[in-house]
């Protein structure tokens, strides 16, 4: 089971931040345990918001809306995604980890689609499209 944790903060401030030193060996030892542990699978800090854009989707329209996202009560910070046996796994792991920047935060814990949870609308012609990009398959 795979699942992605988005570390999310109140504050802006606490994305732009650079983080001290030892906050940055604290989180680094964390990620060696989880590493060693052979449950990371990607991991990463995002840039604040500010760097970013969002891309509204309605109908056939598309609009581009270019950061800072100042009326967004919660910024993702960084993500990580696990490969673990369950969810309880995930969230032992996740309890673990080093506090967010600022000391006040939350870990959104959500659990990725598998091929198999789309077997009943794979059809041949979805299995063809997925040998050509590899959507639903896992390598």
């Amino acid at each position: 089971m795979r699942f992605v944790a988005f570390s999310k903060v109140k504050d802006e401030s606490q994305v732009s931040a650079p983080p001290t030193t030892e906050a940055m060996v604290e989180m680094g030892q964390y990620m060696e345990q989880v590493v060693k542990a052979g449950v990371l699978v990607a991991a990463d800090g995002l840039q604040p918001t500010a760097k970013g854009a969002v891309i509204r989707f309605d109908g056939s329209d598309r609009t581009v809306i270019d950061g800072p996202f100042t009326e967004t009560k919660e910024v993702i910070a960084s993500f990580s995604i696990l490969d673990v046996a369950s969810k309880e796994e995930a969230i032992e792991w996740i309890k673990r980890s080093p506090n967010l920047p600022g000391g006040v935060g939350e870990v959104e814990l959500r659990q990725l689609f598998e091929p198999e949870d789309f077997a009943d609308v794979a059809t041949d012609e979805v299995a063809a499209f997925d040998d050509n990009v590899g959507v639903l398959r896992r390598d």
